[in-house]
């Protein structure tokens, strides 16, 4: 954990007054990329998607990247009601290479992209989802801050009142930013995403997908709260690993100074099927007026319905199975990105 201070230039986002906002507040769309990655582009998968789409666009619009060659079939299944857009892409996982959209207090949207590399290079190719977010935000007309450092966007969650928190497993990891300290890492995040104070947490050594993201373990769900993933049986395979994590956010203050109130809610490791399955709840989207979360058939997803129920008593609370995305190492966060509101005023406290 450090409070960061630094010496901001015109290519900084903070500097020209834009930060991430939190993901409650209201969006103006939702996007997402087609599945399009062989090995991860079944009928059961796109269908999983879909599923997901759908339910979101309920509550807000929603953009679909499709590959130029998968657009007639994208479109078919989507329906009318969701725009498909035309680009080469190499995977399905816009939360991580899509851009990092921000807002500035006159209600200007822009957003940061980082560096890809396909999770520290998990995967080839992926050429093309590294320049989605500079393409996206071309075909947009929306200015674009380009960091060097490699990193996803499922591996911060902040506040939009100046904190974020991340895990040392992932963006300290060498395979994505060989040579870089804590401190240059803190330094970019803040230049790039607008916070002031980022919380590290230890993240998840043993998971080698993303190298233990943060969408998967805690998330900003209100100002000064965190939902935490939880271990409450010492059976849990990823136990010591939960309760590190916990301890890491026992006692920590936001960048405004409050004591972080911590909900605590328990995945659903009873079913975990291979080392890459995403069990986590917390990795959930917080569509406008609604909660879009994942359920595994198992009676813990009551559970982590009724937690959110009562932490967004305001918002309808949707839960749909994701039995063909889980298996490839992420969930609904991962698939999805926010675009926030040009037209809603939306306050940031420096």
């Amino acid at each position: 954990m450090s409070s960061v201070t630094m010496s901001l230039n015109s290519s900084d986002a903070a500097s020209a007054g834009f930060y991430m906002p939190a993901e409650w507040s209201t969006h103006s769309r939702c996007w997402m990329a087609w599945p399009c990655r062989e090995g991860f582009n079944s009928e059961a998968t796109c269908q999983n998607y879909v599923e997901v789409a759908k339910a979101i666009s309920r509550f807000e619009p929603v953009s679909m990247v499709v590959h130029p060659r998968d657009r007639e079939r994208a479109q078919a299944a989507l329906g009318s009601d969701i725009t498909c857009v035309e680009m080469p892409i190499d995977d399905g996982w816009f939360r991580d290479n899509g851009p990092n959209f921000l807002i500035n207090d006159r209600g200007d949207v822009a957003a940061a992209c980082f560096a890809f590399n396909a999770w520290g290079g998990n995967y080839q190719p992926f050429d093309d989802d590294a320049q989605a977010g500079p393409r996206l935000l071309s075909q947009l007309e929306l200015r674009m801050f380009q960091s060097r450092m490699t990193a996803e966007g499922g591996g911060i969650t902040v506040d939009g009142e100046g904190t974020l928190i991340t895990t040392e497993t992932c963006f300290l990891n060498p395979n994505r930013n060989p040579g870089w300290s804590k401190g240059e890492v803190e330094a970019e995040l803040c230049r790039m995403l607008g916070v002031t104070k980022v919380i590290w947490i230890p993240g998840d050594p043993y998971e080698d997908e993303t190298n233990g993201h943060v969408d998967g373990l805690a998330a900003f769900v209100g100002p000064g709260r965190v939902l935490v993933e939880a271990a409450f049986d010492r059976a849990h395979p990823r136990y010591d690993v939960l309760m590190e994590n916990r301890r890491a956010l026992e006692g920590q203050k936001d960048a405004k100074g409050r004591l972080l109130d911590l909900i605590f809610i328990e995945d659903a490791w009873q079913c975990i099927e291979g080392d890459r399955f995403c069990a986590s709840y917390i990795n959930s989207y917080l569509a406008n007026g609604a909660v879009i979360m994942p359920s595994y058939g198992l009676p813990g997803d009551d559970r982590a319905k009724a937690v959110y129920q009562q932490l967004f008593p305001q918002r309808e609370v949707v839960s749909l199975r994701i039995d063909n995305i889980a298996p490839g190492g992420g969930g609904i966060h991962c698939i999805t990105q926010q675009q926030p509101s040009n037209n809603v005023p939306q306050t940031h406290i420096r």
